[in-house]
């Protein structure tokens, strides 16, 4: 008797955790509906859908009685900053995931190897030069690189005989991220009038996104996801301690370094993008593990819909509903900063936390 509850237990675990997941898959839908209806200009969630389903089915009778003028709006300026806005805070999520797992630290998140200084100081030196190479992806181009150049270096420095550590990463990305950032003011203090171009980016903001933003973003956050959930069972190992890891049959040498630069690699691009965002990263993890508990097979699908619809929903109050749009980075930063530190004084005093 007792063996059959053990195993079932699994299962109704199990489904459970895909339950949630198709909720929030289908809670994330209704975000993007309701998130393209509002703004100056209301438009019925019916409507939006009609827009949509006409553009990709071709179908000229769905949006006959729109106008034009609703069908570009949806189309053309809402919906590329939406999906924008939604798959940067999932792939800003589950890179925290990753983050928290490899380095084995509860405060590790996107930007702890310092992948976000270093897409700063790109960003910032591309505004200050006034670079066009790329056209408008010219600032996005250059922020990528910063961050990928910061990854390498960060390596570089942390690596050692015996190969790198935890401890070794974290300092090296705090060393490597103060650096940048003293270069990042000296950039701000030789501006001049361009300098509230680059604090504006550095706050964060999803305006003026594209389709080729939403395509360029997806790409890299769902390759990152196939990669994550991949070795979702090794990283579940890898939080064991590394010997324990390489005695269950995990690459100990080899995997966390996959997961690493390939996190690294999905939090450059989302930074390349937005600007600096942060607290999601950090805090949506924690939210949904205390909800379905470690394991990566279950908190990856479940912190990338998650982090979709808290980033989604944070830029849509700060582009719709309040009077003055304010950079994305600092209304997660005051919603954020507080409520975690409500979590961690909630855990510290035996609360249920995470």
């Amino acid at each position: 008797m007792s063996g059959a509850l053990s195993n079932s237990s699994p299962k109704r675990l199990q489904h459970h955790s895909r339950l949630m997941v198709g909720l929030l898959a289908l809670a994330l839908v209704m975000t993007i509906s309701l998130s393209a209806g509002m703004g100056y200009l209301k438009i019925a969630w019916v409507d939006v859908l009609q827009v949509v389903g006409g553009s990709l089915t071709g179908n000229a009778a769905l949006t006959a009685d729109l106008d034009e003028l609703t069908r570009i709006i949806v189309m053309e300026v809402r919906l590329p900053r939406i999906l924008t806005a939604a798959v940067v805070g999932g792939g800003l999520a589950l890179c925290g995931v990753v983050f928290q797992g490899i380095l084995l630290n509860p405060l590790a998140d996107p930007y702890t190897l310092g992948v976000s200084a270093g897409a700063a100081f790109g960003a910032a030196l591309a505004l200050l030069l006034n670079l066009t190479v790329a056209g408008i992806y010219s600032v996005p181009v250059c922020a990528f690189i910063g961050a990928t150049a910061t990854l390498v270096l960060v390596i570089y420095l942390s690596s050692s005989a015996g190969g790198a550590n935890a401890n070794n990463l974290i300092l090296s990305g705090i060393i490597v991220a103060a650096i940048l950032s003293a270069g990042i003011s000296f950039l701000k203090f030789v501006a001049d009038e361009q300098v509230s171009v680059i604090i504006f980016w550095l706050m964060g903001s999803f305006a003026s996104k594209t389709w080729t933003d939403v395509g360029l973003t997806t790409a890299f956050v769902l390759l990152g996801l196939a990669v994550f959930l991949f070795y979702a069972r090794d990283l579940n190992l890898l939080c064991l301690g590394r010997r324990a890891a390489a005695s269950l049959g995990v690459d100990a040498r080899r995997v966390p370094w996959i997961l690493l630069v390939t996190a690294s690699l999905v939090a450059a691009a989302c930074v390349a993008v937005s600007g600096i965002i942060g607290f999601v990263g950090l805090l949506v993890p924690h939210m949904m593990r205390a909800l379905v508990g470690p394991d990566n097979r279950r908190l990856l699908p479940l912190s990338f819909f998650s982090g979709a619809i808290l980033l989604l929903s944070a830029d849509t109050v700060t582009r719709a509903v309040l009077p003055h749009e304010i950079p994305i980075g600092v209304l997660t930063a005051l919603i954020g900063g507080p409520f975690f530190c409500y979590l961690f004084r909630k855990r510290q005093t035996g609360g249920k936390g995470f």
